[in-house]
């Protein structure tokens, strides 16, 4: 139940939608402690797949995820000089849900730039294996 109520708060379409770190107002949801990054695990940031957020240090990922729109192997692991980011999911069912995110207006609000102008709240999170 961790997502419930949480914003898709960047969506740049030809490239990703994220979320799971915020919820209304973009007020910041209070996460986890940092996990390892796991990007050299021979995943890679295909049209679909959900991969881990995170700042410029390569542990920092808590609770933000991403969900690729494109093919973006750019984003995999290099070296550990450039680690890349983590994929752990694919979208099974929905993804037109996703291009349908994709594809909503977005601006700068509160201070974050690519918002969606109008709040697009995750209802329900499920693993399905």
């Amino acid at each position: 139940g961790f997502y419930r109520s949480t914003l898709f708060h960047r969506v740049i379409p030809g490239f990703m939608i994220q979320g799971g770190g915020y919820t209304t107002g973009l007020v910041k949801r209070a996460g986890l402690a940092p996990i390892v990054l796991e990007s050299n695990k021979g995943l890679s940031n295909l049209r679909g797949t959900v991969a881990m957020a995170r700042t410029n240090v390569a542990d920092s990922a808590t609770t933000e995820f991403f969900i690729n729109l494109v093919d973006n192997t750019f984003l995999d692991f290099r070296n550990a000089a450039s680690p890349g980011y983590a994929v752990f999911g694919t979208v099974v069912q929905g993804m037109d849900v996703v291009d349908a995110i994709a594809a909503q207006a977005t601006g700068v609000r509160f201070g974050f730039a690519d918002v969606p102008l109008e709040d697009i709240t995750i209802t329900l999170a499920v693993q399905s294996r």
